[in-house]
């Protein structure tokens, strides 16, 4: 982790972050400015990483993983695989009660992985990451039995995040799904008290939290898109942290310069690529998405405007992500030889492509410029239409309705291939609106159940290997957390992947 300008004190077990909406930040709470509002807080509904920021504090899984990176139990005190891998056997945390003072215990497990894994699930984007569970069998109050259709080595992981996370099922049975997305319940150490759709979310400490009380009060994200906005409000005091992907890299130097905040920055699992439209255009040609890739000097975007925050990337994962190949090295850069497939391929100078990127995405603005830039120099000419993020995310990329090529920035939260590789190229996927390759599906099915970690990481290895040479996307680089921190915030530890765990945080008076 490097941290800029001075030292913050370090939690040993989380991650924070808190609010307070008044023009002075007021004695044990904390406000946070987060670029998005999820627009559902139900975990089944979602994949979003500033999702993930918040809920992490209301919402328990069976298990946790903090910034350490360390799998630790959660709601479920121990676990044991049985049959194989294909039975593990979870010893439940006894005493825990939801926000609404509901009980959770065995049959709240079974109520929320049947969900997941029911109609309600299916018509989100998360239960794919849960096919391995065919069923949860209730032993009794405090033991839970998963059984798997075949053995799968990043469930334990899986579980401590998103679609996993543990829901009350007699609150849900009384009040619906749709209340559920605005009014969330569940054990976390803190519980939702207000949400003001695109304004802000308010949590309140949940004393009787079975990790123990929070030392905040309070906390309050407010939904902040514009990056200069949330700066400026780092900067009065009407917000002590900004969150990953806000702030943009020509913006550190004014943070730092500031006397009471600073820019926190670690290694995250965050990757940023432009994906390829593979079945109609220009892009729909193999040769011409390489001679795209060829076109562009990525390290020279690294350097010139990522300041030194980012690393160059051969496939959609970075060097923290289980499939990684080191030695595998990215499509060079070389203009003439993209030229030359631009011709074989019939593309004549002129042709033209669409960028759809996040509108309120100031550094990657920058970097879809200097793409343009680049294309330019072979005889395309690409257009940039920004799209607000959650109409481009839910709407545009998953309809299939993007131009030839559109950005795609991916949390990569389990620290393994399988979770991106997976959700961009198995067929029918939500982020795979374009391709179908039943080779490549087959790989991908092949790696969930593979336990000999040597050879599962070979297959990974081999699935990036694959699709850099079908060039379905054009990596460019993995990025920096930058957090922007108020000097009154105290142990706050940065979480790589953004799921920021507030129970020990706390602010000077």
């Amino acid at each position: 982790m490097q941290r800029t300008k001075r030292i913050l004190n370090s939690a040993i077990a989380g991650v924070a972050l808190s609010v307070a909406l008044s023009a002075s930040a007021q004695a044990g709470t904390l406000t946070i400015a987060s670029p998005q509002d999820p627009g559902t807080w139900d975990p089944i509904d979602t994949f979003l990483v500033n999702w993930a920021s918040v809920a992490t504090n209301i919402f328990d899984g069976l298990t946790y993983r903090g910034p350490d990176l360390e799998l630790v139990p959660g709601l479920a005190t121990e676990w044991e695989e049985l049959d194989d891998g294909t039975r593990i056997r979870f010893t439940l945390r006894e005493g825990v009660t939801f926000h609404n003072d509901e009980a959770f215990n065995a049959e709240a497990v079974k109520f929320t992985f049947d969900r997941l894994l029911g109609d309600e699930g299916a018509q989100g984007p998360q239960r794919s990451n849960y096919t391995a569970i065919e069923s949860v069998e209730v032993i009794d109050d405090y033991t839970v039995d998963f059984h798997l259709n075949e053995p799968d080595p990043v469930l334990l992981t899986k579980l401590a995040g998103y679609g996993a996370m543990i829901v009350p099922p007699e609150y849900l049975a009384e009040h619906g799904d749709d209340h559920f997305n605005t009014h969330p319940v569940g054990t976390g150490p803190f519980k939702v008290v207000e949400y003001n759709p695109r304004e802000d979310v308010q949590l309140e400490a949940f004393a009787e939290h079975w990790g123990g009380a929070p030392k905040l009060d309070g906390v309050t994200y407010r939904f902040i898109s514009e990056p200069s906005t949330a700066v400026a409000e780092l900067q009065s005091g009407r917000v002590d942290i900004v969150i990953p992907p806000t702030i943009p890299i020509g913006m550190i130097d004014t943070i730092n310069n500031h006397d009471e905040a600073s820019i926190v920055s670690v290694p995250s699992p965050t990757v940023e690529a432009i994906r390829f439209n593979t079945q109609s255009g220009i892009t729909a040609d193999e040769r011409v998405r390489k001679a795209m890739i060829m076109a562009v000097d990525r390290q020279a975007i690294i350097d010139s405007i990522l300041a030194g925050e980012g690393e160059m990337i051969a496939s959609f994962q970075g060097a923290q992500s289980f499939g990684n190949d080191p030695e595998m090295e990215p499509l060079p850069f070389d203009p003439q030889q993209a030229r030359q497939l631009l011709d074989e391929a019939g593309v004549e100078p002129g042709a033209t492509v669409q960028i759809d990127v996040r509108g309120n995405d100031a550094t990657f603005g920058e970097v879809a410029q200097v793409v343009a830039s680049y294309l330019q120099g072979v005889g395309i000419t690409a257009s940039i239409q920004p799209y607000e993020t959650n109409v481009l995310l839910n709407d545009i990329i998953p309809a299939g309705r993007t131009g030839e090529m559109f950005q795609q920035k991916w949390g990569g939260w389990t620290f393994d291939f399988d979770n991106t590789a997976y959700l961009m190229y198995h067929t029918g996927e939500r982020w795979n609106p374009y391709d179908s390759d039943a080779e490549l599906d087959e790989m991908l099915e092949a790696q969930r159940s593979i336990t000999d970690q040597d050879e599962r990481e070979e297959l990974l290895q081999a699935i990036a290997r694959y699709t850099q040479d079908r060039a379905l996307e054009m990596p460019l680089y993995s990025i920096n957390a930058l957090y922007g921190v108020r000097d009154r915030v105290q142990s706050f530890e940065p979480a790589p992947d953004n799921r920021m765990r507030l129970t020990d945080v706390d602010v000077a008076d």
